[in-house]
């Protein structure tokens, strides 16, 4: 599938701001089952300093700073991509989830770097007992890994809510957990926090769905702003995409922008401000084939 994709962010200020600093990632970034053909910047007011680098993960990461006062700021992101369809294994194939736990903390663990850093808690993944005998309930003794985190998937989409109002940026793992309800963000982190609690390596990954479904399919959740899903590391087969959102394999309806621990490392607008007072910010998405 060949994408464009334009994703804006709007701020509106209801004071002056007199200088702003931001570091983004929106651009999609290359890899085995994606490739960026392009991606173009365009922010207003123009910015002073703007500058691009690839961060620790691989990612495209740019860095702006706006110093002429101003009470509107606008960061449009346009990118070209093409997505082919996942190449995840056959359920079955993949080694008992035993066995990559005990090799991720084996002596051939530095053999499968970077995948043991995606191991522990972070900023954003924390868990505690509840969390951990939530996941045990699919990891059976001897079960493959893949049957175990595909069933996870299917008890997170099933048990829990998606609503936009229930939860903020800021809310915990385990706040989430007891609610039984929040956005693509939250699901991702709990069951990442579920992996991870198991000796598991898993990472967040930020990016978008198709905006338009086909005819007569149903249109995903989350498709109308980023998207959030992750990968589970399975040593043989590489990384796993599952999506708890919609309890599905994401393939080539999703376009990948950036992947890290949590949600810190692949922030789509980050930064600060001097002034501003109160803000309002709207984010539009629109992904449409080519």
């Amino acid at each position: 599938m060949k994408y464009r994709v334009l994703h804006k962010t709007t701020y509106k200020y209801s004071d002056m701001v007199s200088l702003c600093h931001n570091e983004i990632h929106l651009a999609p970034r290359n890899y085995t089952q994606q490739t960026c053909h392009f991606s173009h910047l365009q922010i207003k007011p123009a910015p002073s300093v703007l500058t691009e680098r690839r961060d620790y993960f691989g990612n495209t990461s740019a860095f702006f700073a706006i110093q002429e006062r101003h009470q509107k700021l606008e960061i449009t992101a346009e990118s070209k991509v093409d997505v082919l369809p996942s190449n995840a294994p056959a359920a079955a194939m993949t080694p008992n989830w035993e066995d990559v736990r005990d090799t991720l903390a084996g002596p051939d663990a530095p053999r499968h770097f970077p995948a043991t850093q995606f191991l522990h808690e972070s900023h954003y993944v924390k868990y505690n007992d509840e969390i951990t005998a939530f996941a045990r309930e699919s990891f059976p003794p001897g079960r493959p890994i893949l049957e175990c985190a595909l069933e996870l998937t299917r008890r997170i989409f099933t048990d829990w809510v998606y609503d936009s109002k229930a939860t903020t940026t800021n809310t915990s793992v385990a706040q989430a957990f007891e609610l039984r309800r929040g956005v693509c963000q939250d699901f991702a982190h709990l069951e990442i926090a579920c992996l991870r609690s198991l000796g598991l390596a898993a990472r967040y990954v930020s990016g978008y769905l198709l905006t338009l479904p086909p005819p007569g399919k149903e249109r995903l959740i989350g498709a109308d702003a980023s998207h959030a899903w992750l990968s589970v590391y399975c040593p043989g087969f590489g990384w796993i995409d599952l999506d708890p959102t919609n309890n599905i394999i994401p393939s080539d309806k999703h376009v990948l922008v950036a992947w890290g621990r949590d949600y810190a490392d692949v922030c789509p607008v980050k930064g600060v401000i001097l002034g501003g007072g109160q803000h309002v910010i709207h984010v539009s998405v629109d992904v449409a084939p080519i």
